[in-house]
């Protein structure tokens, strides 16, 4: 995004972070309210996010059914996301968000109210309906905004401050959400709900929060409503689907990255939907969800700490990212049957970090692969081909896994994944070889 910007304040980038009181008293506080609603709206997910699997047992959802339901809320985004992806540009970023905000509160009484299946898959597709609208609306807002009141000024540490705010809400509401269970559990079973519930009612209520900052905290000049955008969003996807995969096919580079990328996501998505279920009775059942919340924001931290990693990883492999991304993956596949085979907690948490972390290591090659095999007026185009082919490939694997998962076991499942994972390698192994020894 700030490849054409000016030379003149390119060494400008660093100023903000050590020079935060010299912008104006616009931009500071533009900052401070991107801060705070980043960090409430990710603290309302993370309530949840450390629960939901334990959430849907409880409720009677064996780990076939608790992967289809993740597979409606994947396959509801992709079928979302591309149309509703130009919705923000034509009637504005507020109003959006505010539907997506919408969308998740529906979702959640949905979710409240119910232990039947189709009811839930409904509760699901709303997260998938809000996942959608909520896509980058906000985040370009907060960009062309800060522009306005801070010019010439490098957005990219301001837009690192948000960054943060996000993950520590995500990572503190896991915390929060795992804790909760265990510490009004039982106010809520003499109440006669679950005591996951007590998790979902308050991220219900921080919802609503969010919803009250938006309406007040985040000012946008209205936009004229356009009647024919959501139409022309919808009419647009099967050209934009065509446009992109045929330059993936006259690309092959592209085409075994993305191969390669929905073998991965077939192989991690099911574990990170379900392996709060396969540590759980390995806790004590005093502290466990707590624990559980805890290692959910434990996971969120070695996510990025392994994205941060990477640079050093790539240097280690002469910053050939093929051969980069074909060694993380080969290291994922083994300590994803290493995973399997924890029967204790501690060594459960230890290799569950590594994991973690290398997922984390994986995102930037791979971004730098296809980043590089794209011109700018392609980008965005080849952006949304491969979120689709992500997140085909993660539901497809949560059906496939979660059916061995449910006929087998848990650890057959996740060993039986890592076998998607080996074929991810033996493609960018692959891409490698046609890319050369060359630096990338």
């Amino acid at each position: 995004m700030f490849k054409g910007s000016n030379p003149e304040t390119a060494g400008m980038a660093n100023d903000i972070e050590f020079s935060f009181n010299a912008l104006s008293g616009s931009a500071r506080r533009h900052i401070r309210v991107f801060q705070i609603h980043q960090f409430l709206d990710r603290f309302a997910m993370g309530l949840t996010v450390a629960v939901v699997a334990l959430a849907l047992t409880d409720r009677g959802m064996d780990l076939f059914q608790i992967s289809l339901l993740f597979g409606v809320y994947s396959i509801t985004t992709i079928a979302m996301e591309l149309p509703f992806g130009g919705l923000a540009d034509n009637i504005g970023r507020k109003p959006v968000f505010l539907a997506a905000v919408v969308a998740s509160l529906i979702s959640l009484a949905l979710f409240l109210s119910a232990s039947d299946f189709y009811v839930l898959a409904l509760s699901f597709a709303f997260i998938g309906f809000g996942r959608a609208l909520r896509s980058g609306t906000l985040d370009a807002w907060f960009v062309e905004t800060f522009k306005a009141s801070a010019p010439n000024v490098d957005v990219q540490p301001a837009l690192a401050k948000a960054q943060w705010a996000n993950a520590m809400g995500l990572a503190i509401g896991a915390i929060v959400g795992g804790i909760l269970p265990d510490a009004f559990g039982s106010v809520a079973q003499r109440h006669g709900i679950s005591i996951y519930d007590v998790s979902y009612a308050a991220s219900f209520a921080v919802m609503v929060g969010v919803l009250i900052y938006t309406v007040f905290a985040i000012t946008e000049e209205p936009r004229p409503l356009d009647p024919g955008a959501l139409i022309k969003g919808f009419t647009n996807v099967p050209s934009v689907i065509k446009e992109a995969s045929r330059l993936a096919l006259k690309h092959p580079t592209l085409s075994l990255l993305l191969t390669a990328l929905a073998f991965f996501l077939m192989a991690t998505n099911p574990v990170e939907v379900i392996w709060p279920t396969y540590a759980k009775p390995m806790l004590d059942q005093g502290y466990a969800n707590t624990a559980i919340g805890a290692l959910t924001a434990g996971y969120f931290f070695s996510i990025a700490f392994g994205a941060s990693l990477s640079p050093r990883i790539s240097r280690i492999f002469k910053r050939r990212h093929a051969v980069t991304l074909a060694a993380i993956f080969a290291c994922l596949a083994v300590v994803q049957v290493a995973l399997a085979m924890q029967g204790e907690i501690v060594g459960f948490v230890g290799i569950f970090i590594l994991y973690s972390v290398l997922l984390g290591a994986s995102e930037t090659p791979a971004s730098s692969i296809l980043h590089k095999c794209v011109e700018d007026r392609q980008r965005s185009t080849m952006l949304s081909l491969r979120s689709l082919i992500q997140q085909l490939g993660a539901a497809l694997g949560l059906v496939l896994v979660g059916a061995v998962a449910e006929v087998y076991s848990t650890p057959v499942a996740w060993i039986f994944g890592a076998g998607f994972l080996g074929l991810a390698v033996i493609l960018i192994s692959v891409l490698a070889m046609r890319l050369g020894a060359k630096p990338e």
